[in-house]
Order: structure tokens, then sequence, then C-alpha cells
């Protein structure tokens, strides 16, 4: 079996290591695509393997066509948008990730947003503290529990509302739970969003909720920047000078907030979630095993495509 590692962003080398260790054990041969500059390296480098590992690389249509051979594909981390799941489905390939892998990692940023911006940029003037604060975790899977646990930390009031996680499940988080976003959004200074894009999440966040945020309102977003309707966050920032929003992917309309809400907003150079060492290591070995067992056992258990 060939397993290609596709990557713009290179994994560290000790990740690398990692995943020759898992594959060259097995019997497999790895073959590694980094910091690639061109779709057309990536297309020439499908062509012969078997499996494939990749970041926030496109997987497409296109890709799926050239990899004549491809069986799996495995997305380094919980999102897999990038990945074309019908063209997938379409050529027999098995799509998974490896959900949990970067949570922590995309956890410490949103508190790492929310300290910032709650200091005020650590210039110098006085700011505010997280203690006694309200904080709504909009989705409650493997971030939104490691959200929680930093919360309880801090001595925050944790609160959530995700309807596909029973109820008894989040109260073992010492977290209240919400029967409703409306309920969430109205009780919560803080909203940490961490849904996927999908038909049903893209542009769910919009001006309806929003405007139901108490006052100094602060909306983190280390999800995904689809999932906000821009035109309803701009009419809500237009209203209301007290609200801000961290997000750790810029969205289309930056250059608005750029001109007419500085102070109010941050949002880092590139999408910076899963950028430790530790989730590089984590992310990169689960997918590297995950191909192994497919191919050992059958094991499908992370499969995203139908």
């Amino acid at each position: 079996m060939k397993v290609l590692v596709a990557t713009e962003k290179a994994f560290a080398p000790v990740a690398v290591n990692q995943i020759r260790t898992v594959t060259e054990a097995a019997g497999f041969e790895l073959v590694m695509l980094e910091n690639y500059k061109d779709v057309s390296e990536l297309l020439s480098a499908v062509a012969d393997v078997d499996a494939l590992i990749v970041r926030s690389d496109l997987v497409t249509s296109e890709v799926i066509e050239k990899a004549k051979e491809l069986k799996i594909v495995v997305r380094a981390g919980a999102g897999y948008d990038n990945i074309d799941l019908p063209a997938c489905t379409a050529h027999n390939v098995v799509a998974m990730n490896t959900p949990g892998q970067n949570a922590n990692a995309v956890a410490e940023l949103a508190f790492a947003l929310m300290l910032y911006q709650a200091r005020g940029g650590f210039v110098g003037k006085s700011g505010t503290e997280l203690r006694r604060k309200s904080i709504g975790i909009h989705a409650f899977g493997n971030v939104g529990k490691h959200v929680a646990e930093i919360a309880k930390g801090f001595g925050m009031d944790i609160y959530t509302f995700d309807p596909f996680v029973m109820e008894k499940d989040i109260k073992k988080y010492g977290v209240k739970v919400c029967n409703t976003t409306d309920e969430l959004y109205s009780k919560c200074q803080y909203i940490s969003l961490h849904m996927p894009a999908n038909d049903k999440t893209k542009k769910s966040i919009g001006y309806q909720l929003l405007r139901k945020m108490p006052k100094d309102a602060v909306l983190i977003n280390t999800a995904r920047k689809e999932i906000i309707d821009e035109e309803g966050l701009l009419k809500i920032f237009e209203e209301r000078p007290d609200f801000h929003y961290l997000a750790d992917v810029a969205p289309d309309c930056a250059a608005l907030f750029e001109e007419k809400y500085k102070g109010r907003f941050l949002f880092t150079s590139k999408k910076m979630g899963a950028q430790t060492e530790e989730a590089n290591m984590y992310a990169c070995l689960a997918a590297a095993r995950q191909i192994v067992d497919y191919f050992k056992t059958g094991n499908e258990k992370y499969k995203v495509n139908k």
C-alpha cells in the first residue's frame, strides 16, 4: 500500500517521523508532498497512491478522479469541508476525519482571543476579567467540552446548546443546558462557536441571534467563517458599539471591519486553531493509524461520506 501525505502547510518533522513509523511498521510505503505551490503537483502525486492524508488541502473531484488507486482519504483534523464527499462516494473512496485530536488546541485559542480582547490588547489600559462572566458554548462536541473545562477554571458561568448531545452527558461537565439558541444567546455575554460548516449551519449565526446578546457581547469563532451571516454581523456592529467579534479566520468583509470598527474585532492572520505541536502530532498519528486499521481490519469508524 502506498500512502501519500500531501500538505501545503507541512507537519512538524517529529510528526512526519511518527507517521513514517506507523505506516512502515504496517509494511506500507510512505510518500511526502510538502509545501507544494500548485495543484498540478498534487494531481501528479495522487496518481498511484492507495491512501491520502491531508490537512486543509482541497481534495476536489479533480483530485479524486486523478487518484485511480485511491481507497481512503483522511483529513488530519475535525472539519472535512475541504474534501468533496460526493466525489469520494462516487469513486468508492472512504473519507475520514480525526475528531477530537485538535480539540484542546482550538479551545485554548478561543481563550487566548478572549483574554486579549478582555485586556484591551495588552497596551496598558484597564480591562475586564473573565471570572463570573457568562459563556455560551454553541455546540458541545469535542472542542466544546474542552472549552467548558477551561471556562470552569476561570470561574465562568457556563451554558450550552446542542440538540445532539444528551442533557445528562452535558451536566457531567457542570454546564447548564439551554433549550434553544435564543435562550443561549440571551443569557451569555460570551458566545463561543464550535459547529461544522454544512447546509444547516452556513450563515446560521446572524442578526436575529446576535441582537439577543447582553451588553458588551463578545462572539468568538474558532469554527468556520461560513457559519456567520456577515451581513447580519455588520448590521449588529453598526447598531451596537459594545459588540465585539473575535475569529481565527477573517471574514470576507474584513476590510469593512478595518475601515469602521477598529478596536472591536480581532482576526488571526490565518486559521490557527490546530496550530500547536501537540495537535499536529495527535491528528497526523490518528490519520496514519486509521489508514492502517482500515486496510488491516476494514474499520470505518470515522467515515464521513455515505
